[in-house]
Formats: C-alpha cells, sequence, structure tokens
C-alpha cells in the first residue's frame, strides 16, 4: 500500500463513530474534509487540538470543512471524551488501526528507550474530489485551527 501524498486519492475507509455509526470517505464527496489523527482522548495534547478545532468550529464550517477526528480508542471513550469537551464533530474509533496503517500514521514510535506502535499525529486535508490537498505533519495542537485555514 503506498503512502498518500498530495494530490493522490485519498485511501477510502470505512469506519465506525463514536454512535457506532459506519462513516465512509464517500459519505464527504464534494465537501472539503480535515480528517485528524491523534493518539489518545483525553490526553494533555489531544484535548488541546480537540478544543481548538471546537472553539474554530463556526470558521471551519463557514470555510466549507467537514471535521473527523481519529485515534484507536473505543466508541465509548470518544463519546466520554465527546461530552465531556462539548466536540461538535465525529471521532473515528479506529482499534483495529486499518485507517491508521492506510493514511501511513500507525508508525513506530520510542518514548524512554522504549520502543512501541502508535499514532503519528497527522491530518489530512481532503478536498471535494477526495483528493489530498494538504498533509499536515508538524501539528501545533494549540493553533491547528490556524494551520488549517492558512
Amino acid at each position: 500500500m503506498s503512502t498518500p501524498t498530495i494530490g493522490k486519492k485519498a485511501p477510502a475507509f470505512k469506519c465506525p463513530d463514536q454512535n457506532g455509526n459506519i462513516r465512509q470517505l464517500k459519505d464527504f464527496a464534494g465537501k472539503k474534509l480535515v480528517l485528524y489523527f491523534y493518539p489518545k482522548d483525553d490526553t494533555p495534547g489531544c484535548t488541546a487540538e480537540a478544543c481548538d478545532l471546537r472553539d474554530n468550529y463556526k470558521a471551519l464550517i463557514k470555510a466549507g470543512y467537514q471535521i473527523l477526528g481519529v485515534s484507536p480508542d473505543e466508541a465509548k471513550r470518544h463519546l466520554k471524551f465527546i461530552e465531556k469537551y462539548n466536540l461538535p464533530f465525529d471521532l473515528l474509533a479506529d482499534t483495529d488501526n486499518a485507517l491508521a496503517t492506510a493514511y501511513g500514521v500507525w508508525v513506530e514510535k520510542s518514548m524512554y528507550g522504549r520502543q512501541y506502535m502508535g499514532i503519528a499525529r497527522t491530518t489530512f486535508i481532503i478536498d471535494e474530489t477526495g483528493k489530498i490537498q494538504e498533509i499536515i505533519d508538524k501539528v501545533n495542537t494549540k493553533a491547528h485551527t490556524a494551520q488549517i485555514l492558512v
């Protein structure tokens, strides 16, 4: 499987959201999509990123974007995260890491000398035709909207 690149079709996906509804890339045809991958619900960086997107949600919608967050967390955990922080967008439960793998963000990481597999925090901006318009791999969790609305 090739790594997604700018100008190429975004990998198709089928993944449940926090309510168990299956979401697919084709559901967003004709719309711009912010597909953001993050490591774990309710951790400092992930919370800052989600809250920045929440606080600027109206501006993102006005600019024509739909937003989907993706992490390996289960749907129930996503639901708690959404309720705790009043998030106005859906979160996909990529519990088998298939979506993260398809987008090339399920990678080997290292912390305190220990190697493990995890999410490389990355955002894909997908245009109305389903092509990747931009890849943000150096995410500023506290000012992520500014990175998207450039």
